[in-house]
């Protein structure tokens, strides 16, 4: 049944979600977040290879942890689309943020930077929403 549990009252037999207990290492006050770090990687990690590390981690199945990250997928795209706030932050880790750029006008006779005395043509570029990310605090920390 996985994490689905059945439960009967009173001759009625209802099913309910259980969620599982999620298993996280413990800082305490004096340690610090470094001190708790146990494997560097040197080559980055597959997207499989990260749902196996996540699942060995905090006791959950591969199942469960591929649909958190999906969850969390479904998450960031609602805040960026369109229409929508534009900023989504996971505390500690990262800000995701849409910029909107303005269209610029085409321009004609620029100096080349890449051949002095020569002029060039720049096209025009319609308005269009970039998305930037940010590192927070807990990131910089883990970077240094």
């Amino acid at each position: 049944m996985g994490h689905r549990a059945l439960f009967q009252s009173a001759g009625e037999s209802k099913l309910y979600y259980n969620p599982p207990v999620i298993r996280l290492p413990i800082i305490l006050s004096n340690q610090t977040a470094s001190s708790t770090m146990r494997k560097t990687y040197q080559v980055p990690l597959t997207k499989a290879q990260i749902i196996n590390t996540l699942a060995e981690s905090t006791g959950l199945s591969r199942k469960d942890v591929t649909s958190v990250l999906d969850g969390l997928g479904n998450l960031i795209q609602a805040h960026v689309k369109p229409r929508s706030c534009g900023i989504f932050r996971l505390p500690g880790l990262f800000r995701i943020s849409v910029v909107k750029k303005p269209a610029s006008k085409a321009r004609k006779g620029v100096p080349n930077p890449f051949r002095p005395g020569e002029t060039m043509d720049i096209a025009a570029k319609p308005a269009s929403r970039k998305v930037r990310i940010l590192p927070l605090k807990g990131l910089k920390d883990m970077a240094s």
